[in-house]
């Protein structure tokens, strides 16, 4: 059997030696596509430039989005989503350094595209492989962590059972403490839970296979014991972690930070902060441009449409509540007659009304009233992707009898988002539509972004609760 702490010794050179793949991964896909393109490896100088240049933005950029650390506490989706952010910024910043040296033209836009496939193509295989390989080898014991947990809460009976469902992340928790093991399960996960020695520097010293961790799952009322443990453990060379009793706490996006060298609990905050913030808007005025230009002909159609049904202007405007609790004006095509609501005021949009114009309850149930709000994104005052945003009036009614409710607004309005294209629009449940927001702003990636746009073209524009 292979020594448990095999990979650990050379992590460094492993490391090394993937840093130098990426690099020739991207310069490969590059020669590949050039070859494609023109039926020769001899790049001109021209590409031979971009090439160059791609080689230490790819370094650069793969470190700056934290590539190379461990993978034992991250899931295979979310490192398969850093990876792609981080060969879209790279092939963003070669397009803009293209654009600002004003040597685009010199370059072959079907090169460039295969370039990007082909790069993330060897790239997400070779880490694929990668991590299959390493998850094998965690799964047989091979290269593992050993774990020995102290204290019984609620926290720590759902993290153990995680774990021990989950052995290719290479965590083993093989002994579970706690100071009334008689109060508590016999057993989780097929573990004895035993009662706390009085030293445990000596159980330490004892154990003939080693621990490699020590993760303290103590509740928070119990500060002063996790004190005393800790207190033991001063003079151990041993990674020891906290498990933090969050269960039942309705946090949103909460992280660990650093502020003015304290650690700080980020209870409730925004994903879109530093590199999420810029990818957001890259991706929001990029495809916004695009789709207003090919969309072009059939906005001119809705509008002269609009404007025959009744009279009136061709769109409507309304105040929304969008990011961090401002309003904007938002944008749609007009639907009803200027005067619908003179009477009744803001009201719900219900099944079986007839405000609406022929021509604009078309556009409701096809949702080619909302065409207008990618203006709204090149505002900057949307994004395509979020929590829809709500009227005033309804806001405030809405944040007194729903728990979290103001949470929506921690990111963007958008033109979709995952409540809509699972169904969660119209007169249908506010509760369950916040819940799909909430995980939405939780799970936020470029790559969940692009798979809600995909699901929109297939289930957002004709919906039964589209009216």
């Amino acid at each position: 059997m292979l020594p448990r702490g095999l990979l650990k010794e050379y992590f460094q050179l492993v490391i090394f030696l993937l840093r130098c793949f990426d690099v020739c991964a991207v310069l490969a896909a590059g020669l590949a596509a050039y070859f494609y393109k023109f039926g020769s490896f001899s790049p001109s100088n021209h590409y031979l430039s971009a090439l160059i240049l791609a080689a230490p933005l790819t370094a650069i950029v793969f470190q700056f989005f934290e590539l190379y650390g461990s993978t034992r506490t991250k899931s295979f989706w979310s490192y398969i989503s850093g990876l792609i952010q981080a060969l879209f910024v790279a092939f963003m910043l070669l397009a803009g350094a293209a654009f600002i040296t004003k040597t685009g033209e010199t370059y072959s836009r079907e090169w460039f595209g295969w370039w990007g496939l082909l790069a993330a193509f060897f790239l997400v295989s070779c880490r694929i492989c990668l991590l299959l390989f390493l998850r094998i080898m965690r799964l047989y014991g091979w290269n593992e962590r050993r774990i020995l947990v102290i204290g019984v809460s609620e926290v720590g009976i759902k993290l153990i059972e995680t774990v021990q469902q989950s052995l290719w992340t290479g965590f083993r928790v093989v002994t579970i403490f706690d100071d009334m093991p008689e109060t508590k399960p016999q057993a989780i996960g097929g573990i004895p839970v035993s009662k706390t020695p009085d030293n445990i520097p000596d159980y330490l010293a004892s154990t003939p296979h080693g621990i490699d961790e020590i993760w303290l799952a103590y509740p928070l009322r119990e500060e002063a014991r996790a004190k005393e443990v800790l207190y033991q453990l001063r003079h151990q060379a041993i990674t020891i972690r906290f498990a933090l009793d969050l269960l039942g706490l309705n946090f949103t996006h909460y992280s660990i930070a650093e502020l003015a060298g304290f650690p700080i609990l980020n209870i409730c905050t925004t994903p879109m902060v530093g590199m999420n913030r810029l990818l957001k808007a890259i991706e929001d005025r990029l495809l916004a441009s695009l789709i207003l230009l090919t969309i072009s002909p059939l906005f001119l159609l809705i509008a002269i449409a609009v404007k025959m049904s009744s009279p009136g202007p061709i769109f409507y405007r309304q105040k929304r509540v969008g990011w961090n609790g401002t309003e904007f004006e938002m944008l749609k095509f007009r639907t009803m007659p200027v005067d619908a609501e003179s009477k009744t005021g803001p009201v719900w949009a219900k099944p079986g009304e007839m405000r609406a114009t022929k021509v604009g309850a078309f556009l409701r149930r096809t949702s080619l009233d909302e065409l207008p709000q990618f203006i709204n994104v090149l505002r900057g005052d949307m994004s395509i992707v979020g929590p829809r945003p709500e009227r005033l009036f309804f806001v405030e009614q809405f944040k007194e009898e729903i728990p979290r409710y103001m949470q929506k607004h921690l990111v963007k309005a958008g033109i979709t988002g995952w409540a809509q294209v699972n169904g969660w629009r119209g007169n249908t449940s506010l509760e369950k539509r916040i819940e799909y927001d909430l995980f939405y702003i939780e799970n936020w990636s470029l790559l969940f972004d692009l798979k809600i746009i995909f699901l929109t073209i297939f289930r957002g524009f004709m919906s039964k609760n589209a009216y």
